[in-house]
Protein backbone atom coordinates (compact mmCIF):
# COMPACT_ATOMS: atom_id res chain seq x y z
CA UNK A 1 0.00 0.00 0.00
CA UNK A 2 1.35 3.10 -0.69
CA UNK A 3 1.87 5.61 2.34
CA UNK A 4 0.79 9.26 2.79
CA UNK A 5 4.22 10.32 2.56
CA UNK A 6 4.93 8.69 -0.73
CA UNK A 7 1.25 10.13 -2.40
CA UNK A 8 3.08 13.84 -0.85
CA UNK A 9 6.82 12.90 -2.77
CA UNK A 10 4.68 11.72 -5.68
CA UNK A 11 2.63 15.27 -5.21
CA UNK A 12 5.62 17.23 -5.31
CA UNK A 13 7.54 15.66 -7.87
CA UNK A 14 4.15 16.11 -10.75
CA UNK A 15 3.91 19.90 -9.00
CA UNK A 16 7.62 20.44 -9.99
CA UNK A 17 6.64 18.88 -13.43
CA UNK A 18 3.56 20.79 -13.95
CA UNK A 19 6.04 24.32 -13.01
CA UNK A 20 3.71 25.08 -10.11
CA UNK A 21 6.26 24.65 -7.63
CA UNK A 22 9.61 27.00 -6.31
CA UNK A 23 12.24 25.23 -4.36
CA UNK A 24 14.79 27.03 -1.94
CA UNK A 25 14.64 29.91 0.45
CA UNK A 26 15.01 32.69 -0.99
CA UNK A 27 12.86 32.08 -3.96
CA UNK A 28 10.10 31.10 -1.93
CA UNK A 29 10.53 33.58 0.57
CA UNK A 30 10.07 35.73 -2.99
CA UNK A 31 6.80 33.69 -3.78
CA UNK A 32 5.38 34.63 -0.53
CA UNK A 33 5.65 38.47 -0.67
CA UNK A 34 4.63 38.13 -4.10
CA UNK A 35 1.24 36.19 -2.46
CA UNK A 36 1.55 33.89 -4.84
CA UNK A 37 2.83 31.04 -2.85
CA UNK A 38 -0.15 28.99 -1.55
CA UNK A 39 1.60 26.32 0.61
CA UNK A 40 4.97 26.27 2.00
CA UNK A 41 6.79 22.90 3.07
CA UNK A 42 10.15 23.29 5.13
CA UNK A 43 12.17 20.09 5.82
CA UNK A 44 12.48 19.07 9.12
CA UNK A 45 16.50 19.65 9.25
CA UNK A 46 16.38 22.96 7.88
CA UNK A 47 18.79 25.64 10.43
CA UNK A 48 16.71 27.40 12.81
CA UNK A 49 17.33 30.81 11.02
CA UNK A 50 15.70 29.22 7.97
CA UNK A 51 12.79 27.67 9.74
CA UNK A 52 12.25 31.22 11.55
CA UNK A 53 12.33 33.86 8.72
CA UNK A 54 10.21 31.23 6.47
CA UNK A 55 7.43 30.70 9.52
CA UNK A 56 7.51 34.60 9.97
CA UNK A 57 6.65 35.14 6.32
CA UNK A 58 4.28 32.80 6.27
CA UNK A 59 2.34 34.28 9.68
CA UNK A 60 2.38 37.66 7.98
CA UNK A 61 1.30 36.73 4.70
CA UNK A 62 -1.46 34.05 5.91
CA UNK A 63 -0.03 31.07 4.33
CA UNK A 64 -0.03 27.53 5.23
CA UNK A 65 3.39 25.89 6.15
CA UNK A 66 4.06 22.24 7.25
CA UNK A 67 7.17 20.98 8.35
CA UNK A 68 7.59 18.00 6.21
CA UNK A 69 10.22 15.28 5.75
CA UNK A 70 13.98 16.26 5.28
CA UNK A 71 16.05 18.57 2.54
CA UNK A 72 17.53 15.04 0.56
CA UNK A 73 14.08 13.65 -0.09
CA UNK A 74 12.62 17.01 -0.57
CA UNK A 75 14.97 17.53 -3.24
CA UNK A 76 14.58 14.31 -5.19
CA UNK A 77 11.13 14.09 -5.11
CA UNK A 78 11.84 17.42 -6.96
CA UNK A 79 14.05 15.94 -9.15
CA UNK A 80 17.05 18.09 -7.82
CA UNK A 81 19.68 18.23 -5.07
CA UNK A 82 18.34 18.92 -1.77
CA UNK A 83 16.03 21.67 -1.57
CA UNK A 84 14.97 22.55 2.20
CA UNK A 85 12.36 25.20 1.29
CA UNK A 86 9.44 24.52 -1.22
CA UNK A 87 7.07 26.92 -2.36
CA UNK A 88 3.52 25.54 -3.92
CA UNK A 89 2.03 28.23 -6.23
CA UNK A 90 -0.47 26.18 -7.60
CA UNK A 91 -4.02 25.78 -5.22
CA UNK A 92 -5.07 22.43 -6.70
CA UNK A 93 -1.52 21.20 -5.83
CA UNK A 94 -1.89 22.98 -2.56
CA UNK A 95 -5.17 21.59 -1.43
CA UNK A 96 -4.62 18.01 -2.48
CA UNK A 97 -0.57 18.60 -0.55
CA UNK A 98 -2.46 20.22 2.58
CA UNK A 99 -4.75 17.58 2.91
CA UNK A 100 -2.39 14.66 2.40
CA UNK A 101 0.16 16.27 5.05
CA UNK A 102 -2.90 16.86 7.55
CA UNK A 103 -3.10 13.13 7.98
CA UNK A 104 0.02 12.59 8.83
Amino acid sequence: MITAETKIYQMLGLAARARKLTAGEELAVAEIRAQRAKLVILSNDASDNTMKKVSDKCTSYNVEKHVFGDRGSLGHAIGKESRVVLAVTDSGFAKKLSMLLNEL
